[in-house]
């Protein structure tokens, strides 16, 4: 398994994990902000973005994948981030591997297993017929009669591309991450508590970490931290990119 990423600056290594539908572009202006102190590197999971299409998708492979991107670039040991589900892949890195994990940062998600609430997502996904569509606008208008959200529309858009023969394809593997759903809403596996630092960043606008989640946070990652960035959504990221950096530094300097 061959990841594509992009790598920027120089210094102590961090890995970027984007999440669900999401590809490593997602977080290339906050990896530049961190690249003034540190080599980051961002990360395209499998079945998303340019890295390879396969059948298996779980975090426990997702985990073995960064595991093996980290060797096959001599990194053999790094601060994680990863986001919502990129932030589950990041925690089975940790679990699995707490030797190459120096602190850890977990945006938006919590170490349980989640109910379903893609639904509308996928049905817009799966039933636009990519190989009638002749421009992005089409496409938008199309995913515009399920998904009322603007900011998802073309959040879900950026992983519109064409084939050499000119015509729109998916970037992911929108089959297998469909089949594989269930596998995404899972918890983490864990056998022993990760016994180095970790941050966990919730929106204050997002209702993926609630408060009685604190106490699996803890039992799973007993040094962790939890803050709140009160004005972000799930994207915090995107929603809040300045308060969202000046945790992340003040957690990896301390």
């Amino acid at each position: 398994m061959t990841l594509n990423f992009k790598s920027f600056g120089q210094g102590f290594p961090i890995i970027i994990l984007h999440g669900l539908f999401g590809m490593l572009d997602n977080w290339q202006t906050i990896a530049k902000k961190l690249a003034t102190e540190h080599t980051v590197y961002i990360v395209d999971q499998r079945n998303h973005g340019r890295s390879p299409h396969v059948p298996e998708f779980n975090y426990q492979v997702l985990a073995d994948d960064l595991q093996a991107f980290m060797e096959s670039n001599w990194i053999y040991e790094a601060h994680i981030i990863g986001h919502s589900m990129g932030g589950k892949t990041a925690m089975q890195l940790a679990l699995s591997y707490p030797e190459m994990v120096k602190k850890l940062v977990v945006v938006d998600i919590a170490p349980k297993q989640y109910q379903a609430g893609h639904q509308a997502i996928f049905e817009a996904l799966q039933s636009l017929d990519l190989a009638t569509i002749s421009n992005r606008k089409e496409a938008a208008n199309h995913l515009a009669t399920t998904i009322t959200d603007a900011g998802t529309q073309q959040f879900l858009l950026k992983n519109l591309s064409r084939n050499p023969n000119g015509q729109y394809e998916w970037k992911m593997n929108l089959p297998v991450i469909a089949k594989h759903y269930e596998r995404i809403l899972d918890n983490v596996q864990i056998e022993e508590p990760f016994q180095h630092p970790a941050l966990f960043i919730k929106g204050g606008l997002s209702n993926y970490i609630q408060e009685e989640d604190t106490s699996a946070i803890k039992n799973f990652f007993p040094l962790a931290k939890i803050e709140t960035i009160p004005s972000a959504g799930h994207w915090v990221h995107a929603a809040a990119p300045k308060e969202l950096l000046g945790l992340i530094n003040t957690f990896l300097v301390s």
